[in-house]
């Protein structure tokens, strides 16, 4: 690991951060000895700059390559586009033919805008909501990217935005005036956004993830879709994570609920970047009213990669066999943590994005940290999360299985004995946003 380990070391010293993405960070998986950079990736295998091959078990590409590293159908479709030229003075025929799809999974809807990141699509659903809704103050629940708007939540209360995934952002930068404009409350607690409506009169934009880790309860998503007709407020779904995994489009409509608004990206092009904002003829109609413009959103790999990607998995049913892999997984951690007396807890609450959390204490990152050593070792790229693809075979989960079993045993060991910190090569992952030192 020696030639990533370095690299990654000078990257912290010319690269604020060393990545473009926390979540990218060694420090978020095994510090000192995450191989961090790729040389090359195919299906469900990656190899480092050392020519080491893993199997990744955890988050492909942050949950961008639904179908796996290098689709040949994928890049068929954006090697023909590039070879045509990928930009041009005019605009490229696949944005008027994926936003036709688009409406079509979606037909409650009559316009699409897009970008090429989930973050920048957020801040323009957010921007197209309050334009058509007159009103600034926005209610949220969920975690929804980097942009001001999101932000600006911490300016009020610093830790206002550790329970939506991510503790500890410091909005630095973040203009002070936007304090008190986005206000927080927790996923299937109704009364919590109800007493926000009660205080602010003048709230004009809803956003929620339709799901992540949980399932929405007592009817949450009608709850709040009847909250934003009352209050005549924009209702945003962002799908950016959950989209495109167990059905091809978004989740929502299992739930019978349509909102104003949805947002996609990640899976919806198998690693290339695009994003799109999905809505109501009136309210996107509000996008004229306010400048939202940029010369990247016109290039066509994003669109012909969305469309290649969607073709796919209609064709394949792809999403069966995500929910039916992550289901696997999720039997496999229990049933092997109960074999090896391992204290753990199994998320079920959305089969294509599996979870599970050791439970013991201030321990924890110890453990996992442990875990993603071990099985890195063993040839496999393994946290408490897991991406599912439809690369993914029953052949990767055996092989999985038997290592994961091996390090069970490690750590159930370990844990009663007091050891697991002597076994460490390193230093214990990080648990979310801190400042990295050269």
């Amino acid at each position: 690991m020696a030639k990533g380990q370095d690299l990654w070391k000078k990257a912290k010293k010319l690269i604020p951060g060393g990545s473009q993405l926390l979540s990218k960070r060694s420090e978020m998986f095994l510090p000192d000895q995450w191989p961090s950079y790729y040389s090359k990736a195919k299906g469900t295998k990656i190899w480092d700059l050392d020519g080491i091959e893993y199997t990744d078990m955890c988050i492909m590409g942050i949950g961008s390559c639904i179908l796996g590293y290098a689709d040949p159908d994928v890049d068929r479709a954006v090697k023909t586009r590039i070879d045509n030229a990928n930009m041009a003075t005019f605009n490229c025929p696949e944005e008027v033919e994926l936003a036709e799809k688009l409406i079509s999974l979606n037909p409650w809807a009559g316009k699409v805008r897009y970008a090429r990141t989930g973050g920048e699509s957020m801040a323009i659903a957010v921007r197209i909501a309050r334009a058509y809704a007159k009103r600034e103050k926005l209610a949220f629940c969920g975690y929804h990217g980097w942009h001001d708007w999101y932000l600006s939540t911490n300016l009020k209360d610093p830790n206002g935005l550790n329970d939506h995934l991510l503790k500890g952002l410091d909005p630095g930068g973040v203009p002070r005036e936007l304090s008190g404009t986005a206000l927080p409350f927790h996923y299937n607690q109704i009364s919590e956004l109800e007493s926000l409506v009660e205080k602010h009169n003048d709230l004009g934009v809803i956003v929620v993830e339709a799901i992540r880790s949980k399932k929405p309860e007592n009817n949450f998503l009608n709850k709040v879709r009847k909250i934003a007709d009352e209050t005549n407020a924009v209702l945003i779904f962002d799908e950016i994570s959950s989209g495109f995994r167990s059905s091809v489009g978004g989740e929502y409509p299992k739930f019978g609920v349509k909102p104003d608004l949805v947002v996609f990206a990640k899976a919806m092009s198998n690693g290339y970047p695009m994003g799109a904002v999905v809505g109501k003829d009136e309210v996107m109609d509000a996008a004229q009213e306010s400048f939202i413009s940029s010369t990247y959103w016109t290039e066509g790999v994003g669109p012909t990669a969305a469309l290649a990607t969607i073709k796919k998995m209609e064709e394949k049913n792809v999403p069966k066999h995500i929910v039916e892999t992550g289901n696997a997984m999720g039997a496999l951690w229990e049933k092997l943590g109960k074999e090896n007396n391992v204290a753990m807890h199994v998320d079920y609450g959305f089969p294509p994005i599996m979870h599970f959390d050791f439970e013991y204490g201030e321990k924890n990152l110890a453990v996992m940290t442990l875990f993603t050593q071990e099985m890195l070792k063993r040839g496999f790229l393994a946290t408490g999360g897991f991406y599912v693809s439809y690369a993914h075979s029953k052949d990767d989960l055996h092989r999985y299985g038997e290592s994961c079993n091996e390090v069970f045993k490690l750590i159930a060991s370990a844990a009663k004995e007091g050891r697991v910190e002597k076994l460490l090569n390193g230093p214990v992952k990080h648990s979310g946003f801190q400042r990295l030192t050269d």
